[in-house]
């Protein structure tokens, strides 16, 4: 458990490698249990994967007003505004799924009525939240050509989207972003996760935590960041000039960005702590609002 124990904490899982792991009983005694093969050499599981990071938000408190977006009547009137412009600018169909996945359809138009998909919860009115709340600017199709973004909008509230954001050059993997929302105001949370590396075309670590806090306006929130440690591997004398500046470049780049993780804009930083694990570093913020005042204590804490 990393935080305190009644206030903000954040549980972390660990297995060794080769740990066998007794599945729970299965109520189906036809149903078969498979278990993942380990190559004989860990190395190969982590040969490429020195840039390896994932970063996770954790928003509670969040701005009831701004949380409003998540709602399905509010997207509604949102895809409606959008619709009606549309339609007066020329005749073609409004597409809500310019930035999605390539199954859906034209949902059309029938007079003045809107289509269904605009009214309910599904898809559509998830794309339509997708674009006008910022998410799908966290990662730009301008930037990520190849990215695509999956979202769903529930009744009467209640957001969840997958976004895979393959890398600029196509040579460094397909990664994805993960966002789940309960905005009703006595539960609200937010979540968002990815593994896009920062190292890759685009945006600091800082500045995706800025701009997600934005979308969401918490009261407070962690973050968790994992990153693969440089590899010492090449680095056997100090003769080995290239290699010992790659790693003190490779530290340095490091310093400057937690360095601006401590600046997040209209919140002060809490705590920081650090994991030293076995391949990677762990560092675990929680980060209050400015003008935050507390609120009622949530299950495990405790007011004093």
């Amino acid at each position: 458990m990393i935080g305190k124990m009644n206030g903000e904490h954040w549980y972390l899982y660990l297995t060794e490698p080769y740990t066998l792991l007794t599945p729970p009983a299965s109520p189906k005694p036809e149903t078969q249990t498979k278990f993942l093969k380990l190559p004989e050499d860990m190395n190969a599981v982590k040969s490429g994967d020195e840039h390896d990071e994932t970063l996770e938000i954790l928003m509670t408190d969040l701005d009831e007003e701004n949380a409003k977006q998540f709602y399905l009547d509010h997207a509604s009137a949102v895809a409606e505004t959008r619709y009606r412009k549309n339609e007066q600018e020329d005749n073609d169909h409004f597409d809500v799924f310019s930035n999605t996945s390539s199954d859906m359809s034209d949902p059309g138009s029938d007079g003045d009525h809107l289509p269904p998909e605009l009214t309910t919860e599904g898809h559509a009115l998830g794309t339509v939240v997708t674009e006008s709340c910022g998410l799908a600017d966290v990662y730009p199709t301008s930037t990520y050509p190849g990215s695509r973004i999956d979202a769903y909008l529930f009744t009467p509230c209640g957001y969840s989207a997958n976004g895979v954001i393959p890398s600029p050059d196509g040579q460094s993997g397909t990664h994805y972003f993960t966002v789940h929302v309960t905005p009703e105001p006595h539960c609200s949370y937010a979540s968002f996760e990815t593994n896009v590396p920062q190292l890759q075309k685009g945006r600091e670590t800082a500045d995706i935590v800025n701009h997600v806090v934005d979308i969401f306006k918490p009261g407070r929130f962690s973050v968790t960041l994992f990153e693969a440690k440089p590899s010492l591997e090449n680095v056997t004398s100090a003769g080995e000039a290239d290699e010992v500046e790659d790693l003190k470049m490779l530290q340095r780049r490091a310093a400057r960005r937690d360095a601006k993780m401590e600046h997040i804009n209209g919140y002060r930083r809490v705590d920081r702590i650090v994991h030293d694990l076995d391949g990677y570093d762990l560092v675990f913020r929680y980060y209050e609002r400015n003008d935050w005042k507390g609120g009622a204590p949530r299950i495990g804490e405790h007011a004093f």
